[in-house]
């Protein structure tokens, strides 16, 4: 059975990124579909979709990037709370064709960069 998961790295500090809030959502009929917040490991405990819902179509996957790096004291300084941050939400959309497949699909991100593939 197919299945849609994620996990993120946090590439300026070199590890993952825990208690990072994602929010999932079905591009084709605008519903959000979970919001999930990142465990120790930087994964979600259980896949973001799986089973009956797990359908062909295009998602986006938003990740919070902004609030992590301020509460991990990454985006800090005498600037840090004087307008927006250079990345504050990472949206990645993508789309699913087999759903009897495994999707993986990461984030590396620093406060400045960002990178994504599909995974295994």
């Amino acid at each position: 059975m197919g299945r849609l998961t994620t996990h993120v790295l946090d590439i300026a500090a070199g590890r993952p990124a825990p208690g990072l809030r994602i929010r999932l959502t079905s591009l084709d009929t605008g519903t959000v579909l979970g919001e999930f917040t990142t465990n120790a490991d930087g994964r979600l405990d259980a896949p973001a979709l799986q089973g009956d819902v797990f359908k062909p179509g295009r998602y986006e996957l938003l990740f919070l990037v902004g609030e992590y790096f301020r509460r991990t004291g990454a985006i800090s300084g005498p600037d840090a709370d004087d307008g927006p941050d250079f990345l504050d939400e990472v949206p990645l959309r993508f789309g699913i064709r087999d759903a009897s497949q495994h999707y993986h699909v990461p984030l590396l991100v620093s406060p400045w960069a960002y990178s994504t593939y599909r995974g295994s």
